[in-house]
């Protein structure tokens, strides 16, 4: 199955690469792809409960789905986040 998930804090490759590199290391994930400018991320999964894995991941990581709660704490983290993504391009 195909999804694609509009999310919050998403600003530059840097944000697309630490997405890109975490959520390909999820378990039935596959073909991962950030789109910088819509602030989404498609990806293939297996099973229905990968999808909720995936949400729970991207909010980890400071980047929760549209409509989720967007909390300083996660706008924080999305930064280091993009910090680190762009240290690893």
């Amino acid at each position: 199955m195909k999804s694609t998930l509009v999310i919050q804090n998403l600003k530059c490759g840097g944000c697309a690469n630490t997405i890109i590199t975490k959520i390909s290391t999820l378990d039935n994930i596959s073909e991962v792809d950030v789109d910088v400018e819509a602030s989404s991320v498609s990806f293939t999964f297996q099973q229905a409960n990968d999808l909720e894995t995936v949400k729970d991941k991207l909010a980890h990581l400071g980047y929760p789905i549209e409509g989720d709660k967007n909390s300083m704490v996660s706008k924080a983290i999305s930064y280091v986040s993009c910090a680190t993504g762009k240290m690893s391009q």
